[in-house]
């Protein structure tokens, strides 16, 4: 197991990614700050959040299923990312830029997962 979450290299880009998202959805429509805005944030936070927690428990089983609550988040960042962009609520560059960030927080979450279980 780690030393602690912050030696887990998914965790500090998911830090950052948490930055990303705080960054670009304070451009929403204000209309959407107990909407979208609240929801993508909250569930970007839920990704090195659930990592933590994870790494800090004395289970295997019990950090895996943290990663996988992180992986589940991810995929609801990932869709709430689409919405926007359809809104138009994010630029298209933008859009792909955190995506892209998402896809490569999302294999290494799978790497760690498939690590762990060896």
């Amino acid at each position: 197991m780690v030393k602690t979450h912050k030696d887990l290299e998914v965790w500090n880009k998911a830090i950052d990614f948490v930055t990303a998202i705080y960054s670009v959805s304070s451009k929403f429509p204000k209309s959407e700050l107990y909407g979208l805005t609240s929801q993508i944030r909250r569930a970007s936070i839920s990704i090195p959040s659930n990592i933590a927690e994870g790494a800090c428990r004395n289970h295997k089983a019990e950090f895996i299923q943290f990663l996988y609550i992180s992986l589940s988040s991810a995929a609801e960042v990932d869709t709430q990312l689409i919405i926007a962009g359809n809104l138009t609520f994010i630029e298209k560059e933008s859009q792909q830029k955190l995506l892209s960030e998402l896809n490569t927080i999302s294999k290494m979450l799978q790497g760690l997962i498939k690590s762990i279980k060896k």
